[in-house]
């Protein structure tokens, strides 16, 4: 089928992550440097462009380093061992604003009124570009140009004593979705968004070490038990005197990202108090039950896939199969310079298995579908593989909006769904039928309606970046 979508010249063909935050706080010096190593690893799903980590030494001041690339290009583990402190945060990141280089590469770190500062950030400011024109108008200097240092520059503009008040007069004047672990030389703070957008929890040693982290499978890493996530609009301080809580504001609500259910976060996460693995295994049976087909075998497109088409297969009774197998040393940003080579680029992250697929009605499930791209060459893999029959099954619905609160996202007119309905996106692939989990469904697989749909429905929790710019002029506090 020829159609008038024109395939876009981008890297990728799924949403990209945003990014990581891991920070741990011990009560007595320990080699934390690695310990955050570790969390970082377990979160490196998030973000592979660059990665950071900053600890507070015994004495209490803090240093960096930083790099681009994955945790274990950046960081000697050997080495790192030997690094002995109190508190450590660290940071993996994908630019969702800002370009790709070191000097924008977290945590990020100041000398202030307050002493040494290190933050680290996940999420997107919505009025970011806003808050930093008033900013520079007020004669701020920026290093970045990352939306992270607009947080920095605001705190030291607080005319308060203590840094957790000048933090609360930054989050007034910031909107969006975001997640932050915070070091001073004597205490660790975690923040999370008055909407819960994007996901923090905390976690805690055997020898009493407390740990914030993006996700569960963080904590699991470091063998820190899970205490609680961290609740929209909280802030959190743990230091000698304990752990404290309170608000930075009472205008609160609880929307989690509904993508990171879909296809973010690691299927072994649990993110307020919902299971990942089972939110898209039960997204496979729901599939099955509204969109019913006569096959011979299902399979996943690892690794996201996977869940929803163990669900597929036990909904459907057609037996589960591993009919695709992913090269696991292919990063998730596995950047494509051309359209030649990014479809090119398929069969080296992903081959099919013969034995699995010749002669057979295959069904195929996805997590989504953003450009089409690498959908439309699987199904092409699949059927050179001698596939008889593709079904191709998305276990969310069609992606037609973007992102901006804290997820890359390409723009509407790059989103495929918003150029074909499912049966001309079929047709487009090759396949032989191709359908989507309705938005309701999606619904009951995440067991509550109170989660952000944005890039589904176009219902957006706060406003857009064009909506507050066209609203009003920013004024800083």
């Amino acid at each position: 089928m020829e159609s008038k979508y024109e395939l876009q010249d981008t890297p990728i063909d799924k949403m990209t992550h945003e990014c990581g935050v891991f920070g741990v706080w011990s009560p007595k010096p320990d080699s934390i440097f690695a310990f955050v190593y570790y969390g970082l690893y377990a979160l490196q799903h998030r973000g592979q462009e660059s990665s950071g980590i900053s600890i507070t030494l015994p004495e209490g001041r803090i240093v960096s380093k930083k790099g681009m690339g994955v945790v274990s290009d950046v960081f000697d583990e050997l080495s790192m061992v030997k690094i002995v402190g109190k508190s450590a945060i660290g940071h993996v990141r994908y630019s969702t604003f800002g370009s790709s280089n070191v000097e924008n590469a977290q945590p990020l770190e100041i000398s202030s009124k307050y002493g040494q500062i290190a933050l680290a950030h996940n999420g997107n400011l919505s009025n970011a570009r806003l808050l930093k024109e008033a900013l520079k108008d007020k004669g701020s200097i920026f290093q970045t140009n990352i939306d992270s240092e607009v947080i920095l520059h605001l705190l030291t503009r607080s005319d308060t004593r203590h840094v957790e008040n000048a933090l609360h007069d930054a989050l007034s004047q910031i909107e969006g979705g975001y997640a932050l672990v915070v070091m001073t030389g004597d205490k660790l703070i975690g923040i999370r968004d008055p909407d819960g957008i994007r996901p923090l929890c905390m976690g805690k040693t055997d020898d009493g070490k407390y740990v914030l982290s993006s996700e569960s499978c963080g904590l699991d890493a470091v063998g820190a038990e899970f205490i609680r996530d961290i609740e929209p609009g909280e802030m959190v301080r743990i230091s000698e005197k304990g752990v404290t809580s309170k608000k930075f504001t009472e205008d609160t609500k609880k929307l989690p990202c509904s993508f990171e259910y879909i296809y973010f976060a690691r299927p072994d996460s649990t993110m307020d108090g919902v299971d990942v693995y089972k939110v898209r295994h039960k997204s496979g049976q729901l599939l099955y039950d509204q969109h019913k087909v006569e096959a011979d075998v299902v399979i996943g497109v690892p690794d996201s896939g996977t869940p929803a088409a163990i669900g597929f297969s036990e909904a459907s009774g057609i037996p589960y199969g591993m009919g695709l197998i992913k090269n696991k040393y292919i990063g998730r940003t596995f950047i494509k310079p051309s359209q030649e080579l990014r479809e090119r680029a398929v069969g080296v992250k992903l081959n099919p298995l013969k034995p699995i697929l010749e002669g057979k009605r295959v069904v195929v499930i996805d997590d989504s579908i953003v450009r089409g791209t690498t959908s439309r060459r699987l199904v092409t893999m699949l059927k050179e593989a001698g596939a008889k029959e593709v079904h191709f099954r998305v276990a969310s619905p069609p992606v037609k909006w973007p992102c901006f609160l804290g997820i890359d996202t390409p723009t509407k007119n790059e989103l495929i769904a918003n150029h074909m309905s499912p049966k001309e996106l079929g047709e487009w692939m090759g396949a032989d039928s191709l359908e989507y989990l309705s938005i309701e469904n999606l619904r009951t697989s995440l067991a509550g309606e109170n989660y952000c749909f944005g890039c589904l429905t176009g219902a957006y929790p706060v406003k857009s970046p064009e909506e507050l710019e066209t609203a009003a002029s920013c004024r800083l506090v």
